[in-house]
């Protein structure tokens, strides 16, 4: 598997992980079509100078442990089986280093589902349990024809944990972003009113998706081959409002996030509502549409300083025949201060479609 960058393009063997060029977190090349998640919690990012970089991390899984390998073993190997007397595993479509995506069928309605097998190194992490059950529950109310939202998360009786899911094929839109170099305004602006229509129903709900990326878009196709985008991964989701319970839990000193796509309060480490994700959807909108970010550094610490002191590139220096009501569009989005930002994510996407004409 290949492994490329998602901010200049450069290939990469498969056992690198970020790029010499500009310190971007690379990603898989050429992998077959993704389903419903991320099969993996994202890497902690390297933090900002300010932040501290301590965490509890999981116990290892141990080679000279027998019985905990071969649970791992059977863990990534379930093609075949049926899951809690309910799923039968079909094949398996995504790993990562905590978890394994399958396709599997309900075995009474034959309704396709994505099934992430959490290993039995996070299943047994008390710590990381609690955050994802949480975000289990508030997963389950996202339901929206823009989001991969979650079914159900189960335990069998023999302890395996797993997160029921929709099956979403399609390509990544990181990978289609490479593929095509710069994207129509038309597909941009359609494109992110979809992702914009999905993340208002997150944020009316007092949910912030926090991680948004391109490589937590789908974009999928209809049987009519019309395209739409879903938002996928909300595994850093979190409610506005947050108990106690789940501030401990992400009381680390570890940023949550991706930091190319991070908004500047997130950089800061400071409370966070909508507005943050409404920043990342107007880096992502100015990447589809120029093929570039709009912040320019030799590495990915160098990114993140300017994006807390320096002013964006218009998009029309990169791409001189986009219309000026569109540049206007974007710079309001991605505003450093949240209140000089559009409110909500329509209100982006509508400013958007109109600058389009």
């Amino acid at each position: 598997m290949s492994m490329r960058c998602p901010t200049c393009g450069t290939m990469y063997a498969d056992e690198a992980r970020f790029c010499t060029r500009d310190g971007t977190r690379l990603i898989q090349f050429g992998a077959a079509p993704a389903a419903s998640a991320a099969p993996a919690a994202p890497a902690a990012p390297a933090p900002p100078p300010s932040a501290s970089n301590t965490a509890v991390r999981p116990t290892a899984l141990r080679a000279n442990d027998p019985a905990r390998s071969g649970a791992a073993s059977s863990h990534a190997n379930m093609a075949g089986k049926v899951l809690d007397r309910r799923y039968h595993i079909v094949r398996k479509v995504g790993e990562g280093g905590m978890s394994y995506v399958y396709l599997a069928h309900d075995v009474a309605t034959q309704e396709r589902y994505a099934i992430k097998i959490l290993s039995p190194t996070l299943s047994k992490d008390e710590n990381a349990m609690a955050r994802l059950k949480r975000e289990a529950a508030l997963g389950i109310r996202l339901a929206h024809p823009n989001i991969c939202h979650i079914v159900r998360m189960g335990e069998t009786e023999d302890g395996l944990v797993y997160v029921v899911m929709p099956f979403v094929e399609g390509e990544i839109l990181s990978d289609r972003n490479y593929r095509v170099g710069k994207t129509t305004i038309a597909d941009t602006v359609k494109f992110i009113g979809e992702v914009a229509d999905g993340l208002h129903v997150a944020h009316q709900l007092g949910i912030i998706h926090r991680d948004l990326k391109p490589e937590n878009i789908m974009v999928c196709k209809r049987a009519d081959g019309v395209e739409y985008a879903v938002v996928m991964d909300f595994g850093l989701a979190k409610e506005r409002k947050a108990g106690g319970e789940l501030q401990k839990l992400t009381a680390t000193g570890i940023i949550l996030g991706t930091p190319e796509f991070m908004s500047p309060e997130q950089l800061r480490g400071k409370p966070l509502d909508p507005r943050t994700d409404i920043y990342s959807l107007s880096l992502m909108a100015y990447e589809m549409l120029t093929g570039k970010l709009p912040f320019e550094g030799k590495n990915q610490q160098e990114m993140m300083i300017a994006r807390l002191r320096s002013e964006p590139i218009p998009a029309r220096n990169r791409r001189p025949e986009l219309p000026e009501a569109v540049d206007r569009a974007l710079l309001k989005a991605m505003a450093r201060e949240a209140a000089d930002r559009f409110q909500t994510a329509p209100e982006f996407a509508q400013a958007l479609r109109a600058a389009a004409g």
